[in-house]
């Protein structure tokens, strides 16, 4: 064929839908050679209009399309006919079906797809934050995080950094030790964006016990000592006083149910 066929793909997106379907078509010609010119964000019947009068200059022309909105869709299918052009509607018929079935009603909004999208990068984008500045690790990072979790050791500052990521959060976390001062880059940090975690000095000797089990250590060793734990908790919490921070008492609350008042210190502090 001497004219190159001509495939107008038309969005109120992005368009890349319509566009792959475009490109997966022509690889199933033996020339493989069109034409295709996206069209994005359409927003109004001029636009299409205009799209209509450049496709019908095109001696070998089709227009597909992912438009979602119904007047758009009207006014397309109309105009259309006018132009005598061959078009194809990517997504209506899927919509159409699905909605058949299941009785559900389609939101028929633009670019919901890559909203999703979005989403799915801006949550590992947090994992990878809560990764990079797990455990006091690059104190630079502190003043990046969404909120920083500080407390002694065991007390689920790591497991809660990873859930809070999942749900877009940035996380970074600092560990208390008597011994080791805490970073100067901690006391730059809004006292909002800190929450302080404290726990029970016989359960978290519970779970140093346990832990020390697992690593086939001596669980009476100083880790779990009650007198070890009490003077890190004393330590822990006179700097959350000094920084003026939220406190969370994390003894008898599951992961989930610390993640929750976390979020609400998160989002009362966005809404004020």
């Amino acid at each position: 064929m001497s004219v190159l066929p001509t495939i107008y793909v038309l969005s109120d997106s992005i368009g890349e839908t319509a566009e792959m379907v475009a490109r997966a078509t022509a690889s199933q010609f033996d020339s493989g050679n069109f034409e295709i010119i996206r069209i994005p964000y359409i927003s109004s019947v001029e636009q299409i209009e205009e799209v209509l009068r450049a496709a019908a200059q095109k001696p070998a022309c089709i227009i597909c399309h992912t438009l979602v909105s119904i007047e758009l869709q009207d006014a397309f299918a109309s105009l259309a006919k006018n132009y005598h052009i061959p078009t194809i509607d990517i997504m209506g018929p899927m919509i159409r079906a699905v909605q058949k079935v299941t009785n559900l009603t389609p939101k028929l909004k633009p670019g919901l797809v890559h909203k999703l999208d979005q989403d799915y990068f801006r949550r590992v984008e947090a994992v990878e934050f809560a990764v990079k500045y797990d455990d006091g690790k690059n104190p630079a990072g502190l003043i990046k995080a969404d909120i920083v979790l500080v407390g002694v050791s065991r007390t689920s500052k790591t497991p809660l950094s990873m859930y809070l990521a999942h749900k877009k959060i940035k996380v970074a976390n600092v560990p208390m030790v008597p011994e080791v001062p805490p970073p100067e880059e901690l006391f730059k940090v809004p006292p909002e964006r800190i929450v302080g975690l404290i726990i029970n000095t016989m359960k978290l000797n519970e779970i140093r016990r346990e832990r020390l089990k697992t690593m086939g250590l001596d669980s009476d060793a100083n880790y779990a000592n009650t007198d070890r734990i009490e003077e890190e908790l004393e330590y822990a919490k006179r700097i959350m006083r000094k920084i003026g921070c939220p406190v969370i008492d994390v003894s008898n609350k599951a992961i989930e149910e610390t993640a929750n008042k976390i979020l609400e210190i998160v989002n009362k502090r966005r809404t004020c």
